[in-house]
């Protein structure tokens, strides 16, 4: 009697297993996503520190050449009305677009996005930590509505000649000058060393 037990015992457990077995592989495939395309990231960053290259020094020279000519007031005109012109051919040349942006901004319209609000906040924790702002960068891939787009920033450092118009002691026709050309500025009080916001750069890959 305890032989047949065990023996119709087996043949349930036998019989489980078969079941579980065959369930099992009537299961469809788990489905794996294709993989998506790959991007060579250091040539798109090269690519990026190319055009700020360019960008930067441009702007530079244009403000260098105001302010011997006019002054800190033709200096602060001409960033008005000539930087989005340079940056706008900055970014035909290399195929992509370029600007500047910051935490706290002087025109509006290069207020950050939030991708570019969250690596402010990040530059500005590392600069709290030490980092040196010259080796402050960030790119990544970034998927939108439009599809994929490479987005990239690098931190700009408060240097000597940007405290003429963004430091803590302004002339009375830097303030009267900035009130009327830039009513909502907030990119005052800076110092030398500060981060004074970033430059910025967007490339669709497709």
């Amino acid at each position: 009697m305890a032989t047949n037990i065990r023996m119709t015992a087996g043949r349930v457990i036998f019989a489980i297993v078969s079941i579980i077995t065959l369930a099992a592989c009537s299961e469809p495939a788990e489905e794996v996503a294709a993989p998506g395309p790959s991007y060579d990231m250091d040539a798109l960053k090269a690519e990026a520190r190319a055009a700020i290259k360019e960008f930067g020094p441009a702007l530079k020279t244009e403000l260098q050449n105001a302010m011997s000519t006019g002054g800190v007031v033709a200096a602060i005109e001409m960033c008005n009305l000539t930087a989005p012109d340079i940056a706008v051919a900055t970014g035909e040349r290399h195929e992509l677009q370029i600007g500047r942006t910051s935490h706290r901004v002087r025109n509006p319209a290069n207020a950050p996005d939030e991708w570019e609000a969250a690596r402010l906040q990040e530059f500005l924790v590392a600069a709290e930590q030490g980092v040196a702002l010259k080796t402050l960068d960030f790119g990544a891939v970034v998927e939108t509505d439009e599809g994929a787009v490479f987005r990239y920033m690098k931190a700009i450092p408060t240097g000597g000649l940007c405290v003429v118009c963004h430091g803590q002691e302004l002339a009375p026709e830097v303030v009267d000058t900035l009130g009327k050309l830039y009513p909502e500025d907030q990119a005052r009080g800076f110092e030398v060393g500060d981060l004074r916001g970033a430059f910025t750069v967007t490339r669709k890959l497709n």
